[in-house]
């Protein structure tokens, strides 16, 4: 009887374990492993061992930026900052995606930033003025001091840098005063019974220029020199040199009985007016042109008829609004602040809410920078808007930041202004004015940047920090931050010791991303210093879990026996696996692979297969036979 047709031989492997099988049925045989339901015995000897080797993990990192250093092939993953300058704002530090982001972070609070190549301490800020209501805010120079002039209910106070205060007498009977402005020697304000003009310098009692009884809000700006009011929903160009009188006629009057103009502001071209419908859910911006072929009694060009040329989206509400330099317009709204340009027609292009924390009020410029009155963290203080660049290239998203801040002060910052032509700032919140040091630092401040995932979703070990800070003028700590914005104390550096890399224990596991808080502190002997902090570098490392490969040499020959001597297998069966086997292969899909010597079972893809014929043929057998060298990947 030929070899193979013996009724004693096992049942052939096809029987039980057809093609495509996800998991090896057990058949009697004693097999050593299965793939993809193929049972095989297992041939390792010194010529072709089994094999377990860890697979190549760590992804190749490219960071194209111009900073160096930050590439790496091999070894640390580098991520480092030199500069802050664009500003807050940003979640993830990805400086892959947007170059702009090498220059971003997440937060500060008591720092300049907006230096290149630097972090510094503010100034820090005390309470100035304390009156009976909240105050209206301008600044001026009345030709021998610089000051601001406020509003305190009923009375008008010249306040210079020093603190010395000059109160001005309120012709008639006194009144709340609902706004105030200056043409620079003179000052003009609104109650709710006249309009009053009196002189910054000199005489300390005004004149009532005009009655407007039945005043219920109202605001004045001196504008294109021109005296504009907005008063109810009316609008009125004033003569700054009337002595008494009735209102002239409105050159606009609103159809809105309820609405409220909320500023008055200048262009090159135009004069804007913003407002809002207190009731509803309407706010614009107006643009009034000037018509050059006729003149008003002043001897100016006619105010033609407002335009709206801004309506923002509903629910949302312009607090003040104004221009500067003759193209950048700023909008604080009730939802934050947005910045537009203007272009050579009047019109106005704005772009998105850049800081949308707080409800923003009011609007100063000094040099490059817009500052604006808002909430700071739950205190009172300012937003400060860099108009000089973008963050991203042809938009309207400015770099911003945290500026001053009145600490301890929960409550809004309402009005903003300059003392006269210094960059002295002062804000007001309820009743009280603070107004920045000349001197004194803040105690400390933060920077927290973003968080850093080096462009890829995998965890990854965070293991060292290097800050780059000179802390002859004051000390530093730093935090790391985790996804849900717990802090971890990582250590610090005291005033005048050396720096060097920090550990990063915590948190202690594998994290996605991970950012970090730096807190530098003024100096403990010299309140007018602080220490400078430069930038830092980290290293980390990728922690993906680790892949292996498994080399399996496998016997695949037509006739083969398990450890108890139990036969199986037929005339061409090795051919019929390795072909199964490679058409698996061929799909490319996972398969499950079968140790019934460990007991192991995992998911994995066959990286290669390496068959080895190694049986002679004769004239009864087809030798078709020999060593499968399997290679899988598992995952």
């Amino acid at each position: 009887m030929p070899y193979g047709d013996d009724i004693t031989e096992g049942i052939p492997y096809v029987l039980s374990n057809p093609a495509g099988a996800t998991n090896y049925s057990a058949t009697g045989v004693n097999y050593d492993m299965a793939i993809a339901g193929l049972p095989f015995f297992i041939a390792a000897s010194d010529d072709s061992p089994y094999r377990r080797v860890t697979a190549k993990y760590r992804k190749e990192q490219y960071d194209q930026t111009r900073e160096a250093g930050e590439q790496s092939l091999t070894g640390w993953w580098f991520r480092s900052q030199s500069t802050f300058h664009l500003g807050a704002g940003i979640k993830y530090f990805e400086p892959a995606q947007d170059e702009s982001l090498r220059f971003q972070f997440t937060e500060s609070k008591g720092v300049e930033v907006f230096t290149k190549g630097q972090v510094t301490l503010l100034n820090s800020t005390a309470s100035f003025n304390s009156g009976a209501a909240a105050p209206q805010l301008i600044g001026v120079n009345d030709g021998t001091s610089d000051c601001i002039v406020i509003t305190d209910g009923t009375a008008i106070k010249k306040i210079t840098s020093a603190g010395a205060s000059t109160t001005f007498t309120q012709a008639g009977t006194p009144a709340t005063i609902f706004s105030i402005t200056t043409n620079g020697k003179q000052y003009f304000f609104i109650n709710s019974t006249h309009v009053h003009r009196g002189n910054l310098a000199g005489s300390t009692s005004d004149t009532e220029i005009y009655n407007a009884s039945s005043t219920t809000r109202g605001t004045i700006r001196f504008v294109k020199q021109r005296l504009i009011a907005a008063i109810n929903n009316a609008l009125y160009e004033l003569d700054p040199n009337n002595a008494s009188g009735a209102l002239p006629a409105a050159f606009f009057t609103h159809p809105n009985t309820s609405w409220v103009w909320s500023s008055i502001s200048e262009g090159p071209g135009a004069i804007y007016v913003s407002g809002y419908d207190p009731n509803g859910t309407s706010s614009s911006v107006f643009k009034i042109l000037l018509d050059v072929t006729t003149s008003t009694s002043l001897g100016f060009p006619t105010l033609e008829t407002p335009t709206v040329i801004i309506d923002l989206p509903e629910g949302e509400r312009i607090n003040d609004f104004d221009v500067y330099l003759g193209a950048y317009a700023v909008l604080a709204t009730n939802k934050g602040f947005r910045v537009g340009v203007s272009d050579t027609n009047g019109n106005i292009q704005y772009g998105p809410l850049l800081f949308d924390q707080a409800a923003c009020n009011s609007i100063a410029f000094r040099d490059r920078f817009a500052y604006i009155a808002t909430t700071i963290d739950g205190e009172a203080g300012l937003v400060k808007v860099d108009l000089s660049t973008t963050v991203i290239a042809n938009s309207l998203v400015f770099p911003w930041a945290w500026d001053l801040v009145a600490s301890g002060v929960a409550a809004a910052s309402s009005q903003v202004a300059f003392f006269g032509n210094t960059d002295r700032a002062a804000f007001s919140s309820g009743n009280v004015i603070y107004a920045e040091s000349t001197t004194d630092k803040v105690t400390s401040g933060y920077l927290q940047t973003g968080f850093i995932r080096y462009n890829t979703l995998e965890n990854k070990l965070y293991k060292l920090l290097n800050p780059r800070i000179d802390t002859t003028n004051g000390a530093i700590s730093i935090k790391s931050v985790d996804y849900s914005d717990t802090e971890y104390n990582l250590g610090g550096f005291a005033q005048g010791a050396a720096t060097s890399e920090l550990g990063i224990p915590y948190p202690n596991s594998a994290q996605e991303y991970l950012a970090f808080k730096f807190t530098i502190s003024r100096s403990s002997t010299d309140a007018t210093k602080g220490p400078l902090f430069t930038g830092y570098q980290l290293k980390s490392l990728p922690a993906v879990p680790r892949q292996r490969i498994i080399q399996y040499p496998l016997f695949c020959y037509d006739h083969e026996s398990d450890n108890l001597g139990v036969e199986v297998g037929y005339e061409g069966s090795a051919y019929d696996r390795l072909s199964q086997l490679e058409a698996v292969e061929n799909v490319g899909d996972t398969i499950r692979v079968e140790d019934f010597r460990t007991g192991e079972s995992y998911i994995g893809l066959i990286e290669e297969l390496d068959f080895i014929n190694r049986t002679p043929s004769d004239r009864r057998f087809s030798g078709y036979g020999g060593m499968l060298i399997a290679t899988i990947r598992l995952i």
